[in-house]
């Protein structure tokens, strides 16, 4: 998706919306609304994901292929509908939200969602005011701004840069989640032992989210792992696997900081994954994948994967040994070598985070052609 566009179609092949939104430098695509049970933890099923996939196609080029293992997470949710007492229709069902006025003066506000949490709170008021003749002025929320909006500013992420010494894309996160806030979490950021950046250590590589954002996180009330691989970072919702390679380190911070006990650690770690199991995608992902599955690849990918190859094995040693990955990625193997094994075992190869890694590693290694200088102006 372009960084600052978004696309939403309400007639699909079934009459659902489908959209696009860009997120967090990845695309969120959606979405399906099915009656379902109530249940603890609501699951995004195959068929759902399979189906918005589908949809998906039709409005890419024909260039563009997105396949299943390119979802890195996937999640649903249950949303209570209301039915408005007060319509001729008992049976009719509102997705908005619903104002009540009881014979006694009782204000009662049901349904709506988060994203219109300001025009609930505004509609409510207003049904107060005129129902029992309260004395207020014209409504103010549309001008109310959020914590850290005060002095935010597009370059403030500069300053972060400047004054704490931190990467560019962690300051412009850290800026565009935080606002004027962002100044406290770099304040706790620990020093890194590099030259570059001097402070905030990243919980992935792969994500701009830095160890500095559980502390804060804690000191604005998170008190579990999940609150902190979901809400107060991004990470689960962006990709499951990354979230639960962060786990352990979370826990041990959130650990410290609020004098958790081993065992309350370990209750926080399995429930934060039984959390990414069902609620974020990873069922649906694991039980897609069978010990029987054979390994799907076309022609183009094998002839891709070849090229790859070559440009790792530099020496032209015939194989890859641990270095040579190491050399190009600068991770640490031992943590995705396991995910990769089984990727490649079960058949899905584009979903694994070293797949992904090496890719992107593919840029830096692939040599570059020189630039005619007839046609150069005379010059570079």
């Amino acid at each position: 998706s372009p960084d600052n566009m978004g696309l939403l179609d309400p007639a699909t092949s079934d009459g659902r919306v489908i959209f696009f939104l860009p997120w967090e430098k990845m695309t969120i695509a959606g979405t399906t609304d099915s009656p379902t049970d109530v249940t603890s933890h609501p699951i995004p099923t195959e068929e759902d994901i399979n189906f918005i996939l589908s949809e998906v196609r039709n409005y890419l080029g024909a260039d563009v292929e997105v396949r299943r293992g390119d979802v890195l997470a996937a999640w649903s949710g249950i949303r209570p509908l209301v039915t408005n007492p007060n319509s001729k229709d008992t049976q009719s069902i509102s997705r908005n939200h619903v104002v009540n006025i009881s014979d006694s003066g009782l204000i009662t506000i049901a349904g709506g969602k988060w994203t219109t949490y300001r025009a609930m709170a505004r509609d409510t008021i207003d049904a107060a005011i005129q129902e029992h003749k309260l004395k207020a002025g014209s409504c103010r929320t549309m001008g109310l701004q959020l914590e850290g909006a005060q002095d935010w500013s597009p370059t403030l992420y500069i300053r972060l840069v400047q004054d704490y010494g931190l990467e560019s894309e962690v300051a412009q996160h850290l800026a565009s989640t935080y606002g004027d806030k962002a100044f406290e979490v770099a304040k706790i950021a620990q020093v890194t032992g590099k030259r570059w950046p001097i402070v905030g250590r990243r919980l992935v590589s792969e994500f701009p989210y830095i160890e500095a954002e559980v502390v804060y996180g804690v000191k604005e009330y998170a008190r579990t792992a999940v609150d902190m691989i979901s809400r107060r970072t991004r990470l689960a919702f962006l990709n499951v696997q990354a979230a639960e390679e962060a786990l352990p380190r979370i826990v041990d911070i959130m650990a410290k900081e609020l004098n958790w006990t081993e065992q309350k650690k370990k209750e926080e770690l399995e429930t934060a994954k039984t959390f990414l199991y069902y609620e974020m995608g990873y069922k649906v992902k694991t039980d897609q994948l069978t010990d029987s599955s054979e390994i799907s690849l076309v022609p183009s990918d094998i002839e891709r994967y070849k090229k790859r190859f070559h440009m790792f094995d530099k020496d032209k040693k015939g194989f890859i040994t641990i270095l040579d990955v190491q050399r190009v990625l600068q991770v640490r193997l031992p943590q995705l070598l396991p995910s990769w094994a089984g990727a490649i075992q079960k058949g899905h190869v584009s979903g694994s985070r070293l797949a992904v890694l090496m890719k992107s590693a593919e840029e830096k290694l692939r040599p570059r052609e020189a630039i005619p200088v007839d046609r150069s102006g005379g010059g570079l």
